[in-house]
């Protein structure tokens, strides 16, 4: 023990008496920030500068009870559809909806009571009960030796 602290308090002696040079420090210049010509874009042989498009979709599972409906038409940049659901508490929701660079995303939200072409699931979750909580907990200390 006693050589590793005489070999420390030489290198100290030494390094601070200026024989150990330090290591060279290299430095670059910053990176010049300035204007940047922009970059041409290459013009893509698939773009349609018009682009036009219909789709729609319709799902009902009498197994689950899952019921949806979607349909969109697109021509250039308006866009209009209609989507509906089936809510949580049996409820339909509607919406129907347009998009175009001059008013926006645009929605109307319709509710259809319970019973207009719901269908019932097969099988339905069981209902979850939840206990009330205690009103006094008490835990048991551990025993002595337990912890070693």
């Amino acid at each position: 023990m006693a050589f590793k602290l005489i070999a420390f308090a030489a290198l100290v002696a030494v390094a601070s008496a200026g024989v150990i040079a330090p290591a060279p420090v290299a430095y670059h210049a910053a990176p010049a920030y300035g204007y940047a010509a922009p970059i041409a874009k290459a013009v893509d042989a698939d773009y349609d500068p018009n682009p036009q498009y219909s789709y729609s979709y319709d799902v009902h599972d009498t197994l689950t009870g899952d019921a949806k409906s979607q349909q969109e038409t697109r021509n250039g940049d308006s866009v209009e559809g209609s989507y509906s659901l089936i809510e949580a508490d049996g409820t339909r929701r509607i919406v129907h909806y347009t998009a175009d660079p001059h008013n926006g995303f645009n929605a109307v939200v319709e509710k259809e009571p319970a019973g207009h072409g719901h269908v019932v699931p097969k099988y339905a979750p069981a209902p979850v009960k939840i206990a009330a909580p205690a009103a006094h907990v008490s835990y048991a200390a551990p025993a002595h030796g337990y912890y070693h």
